[in-house]
């Protein structure tokens, strides 16, 4: 199928559905597969590499015709199951048409609800409703002299990569590797630049004497502001450096003219949830993940990869995780 990234992105709404996401994926080593409207990656099973499943994330709204051509596509290629998270927000026709086709509740990839902060706001409205605590921390980040600004160079991408290395072994998490992040970005950003073209990825930066103490990997996209990657260093926590970084996020959405900042997740509990709530984000909550199962050894797999992220979690409060 001959296309354009120009057209193909028409329909994209949500940065993991651009051309430019696929072509990304595909330097990673994944196949791509694009309809006219939206794009599938494959992933071979870590567990079993021969066989391979397909992710179709942040697609569109499921259609009867969407899912004649996933399961033909999947049929062909002896996939396992389709994982399906719509970039759609919850509602019962849309659920009922899931499960009509045989989707089921799946592992989550995205968390099912998110944060979103409305930048049409004005600056005055939104610091009124921020937390008390919120707008008392962006003011400590000010005395201290805390500057935060974008930067795209490259000393800042490799002070991401530093601080993201820093951050994962602190908190014990698994996160992509350094070849991944050099891929997205060099794609996302310095490719879309030498081609004239707004890049999706962007950094902003907070600096405290000279001192780089956190960097944010942001996505712009049509409307929407989204941040999907932080990194910070333990250091200068009195300084209160992200809670100004957010705050001039936001002042970069609106000076972009962007109506949405999407920030990236909610997960019940988390001390970084807590922390976006004080900036009274409106919760919004998606259809969720889906697994359409292709494939009679699908439940073996879910079995097997149960098993496996409970071994992964039992050994990380031990191992920490590599970058």
């Amino acid at each position: 199928m001959s296309q354009s990234s120009e057209n193909f992105n028409t329909h994209a709404t949500h940065p993991l559905q651009t051309w430019e996401w696929g072509e990304f994926r595909k330097k990673w080593g994944n196949e791509v597969y694009r309809t006219d409207s939206y794009q599938l990656t494959i992933h071979p099973l870590p567990i079993a590499k021969h066989l391979k499943v397909a992710t179709l994330i942040r697609g569109p709204k499921p259609t009867k015709k969407m899912f004649g051509e996933l399961i033909g596509f999947a049929k062909k290629n002896n996939l396992l199951f389709i994982k399906i998270e719509p970039n759609i927000l919850q509602n019962t026709k849309d659920e009922k048409l899931l499960k009509k086709y045989g989707c089921i509740k799946g592992k989550t990839l995205f968390t099912p609800s998110s944060f979103w902060i409305d930048l049409t706001k004005s600056e005055e409205d939104l610091l009124k409703s921020f937390h008390s605590k919120t707008r008392y921390n962006i003011k400590v980040a000010g005395r201290h002299g805390v500057l935060v600004k974008e930067d795209n160079s490259d000393q800042t991408f490799e002070e991401f990569l530093e601080l993201y290395k820093e951050t994962t072994q602190r908190q014990g998490f698994y996160a992509h590797n350094e070849t991944y992040f050099r891929l997205m970005w060099n794609t996302l950003h310095t490719e879309m630049i030498k081609n004239k073209k707004l890049p999706i990825a962007r950094i902003i930066k907070a600096e405290y004497q000279k001192q780089t103490l956190a960097t944010w990997v942001l996505f712009v996209w049509k409307d929407f502001l989204y941040y999907p990657y932080g990194a910070s260093t333990d250091k200068h926590k009195e300084v209160m450096a992200s809670s100004l970084m957010m705050w001039e996020a936001i002042k970069l959405g609106k000076s972009l003219n962007l109506k949405t900042f999407d920030l990236w997740g909610r997960e019940q509990g988390k001390g970084f949830t807590k922390f976006k709530e004080g900036f009274n984000p409106q919760v919004v909550e998606f259809v969720g993940t889906w697994d359409l199962p292709t494939s009679p050894l699908y439940r073996v797999f879910r079995l097997a990869d149960s098993t496996r992220w409970s071994i992964l979690r039992a050994t990380s409060k031990f191992i920490k995780p590599k970058f």
